[in-house]
């Protein structure tokens, strides 16, 4: 079953909430996606509406996933550069595949509609993202055609005495 991918979906109750529940599923579930579970649909609504305001001002987007019930199954944000001599790439963050259907090629899926509606935005060259360090999740995006070029030795602190790098990965369109 693949899921149903949209660009810019129209922001409402449902997808708040789908998204809520998708992030709260897969940090509870070990994903590193900003948080460090155990969390909850309050910890989790906070950063969503900063993403919605960023979505707002029209500094970044939306890609979610959806499956065969309409739920919200996956996200991908992208994040545009403000800076005059970094405008020819974006940031890709919160990227997430419900637990339930992480295995079935759900995730390189999502990735290739990522790269897909990337290469639909004016001027934009390349895709870059962050991960945390100590999960094994580069070596996914890498399977997926990014490329490793930047590691901070510990940067990320996911608890006392628990310090994980920080991993840039780039991703050229063309």
């Amino acid at each position: 079953m693949a899921l149903r991918h949209t660009l810019d979906p129209s922001v409402g109750p449902a997808l708040r909430d789908g998204i809520v529940r998708l992030w709260t599923d897969v940090t509870n579930a070990g994903g590193a996606v900003g948080f460090v579970p155990p969390v909850t649909a309050d910890d989790i609504r906070p950063e969503l509406v900063r993403h919605f305001a960023a979505m707002a001002d029209g500094s970044a987007r939306l890609l979610v996933g959806r499956d065969a019930d309409g739920e919200v199954a996956a996200t991908a944000f992208f994040s545009f550069n403000s800076h005059r001599l970094m405008t020819h790439w974006v940031w890709l963050y919160t990227v997430m595949v419900h637990p339930r259907l992480q295995g079935g090629g759900h995730g390189r899926e999502l990735m290739a509609a990522v790269a897909a509606a990337a290469r639909g935005f004016e001027g934009i060259e390349a895709i870059r993202l962050g991960c945390r360090g100590g999960t094994g999740i580069e070596r996914f995006y890498a399977s997926c055609g990014y490329k490793e070029v930047g590691r901070v030795p510990g940067a990320i602190r996911v608890a006392d005495g628990d310090d994980r790098d920080d991993i840039t990965m780039l991703l050229p369109l063309y």
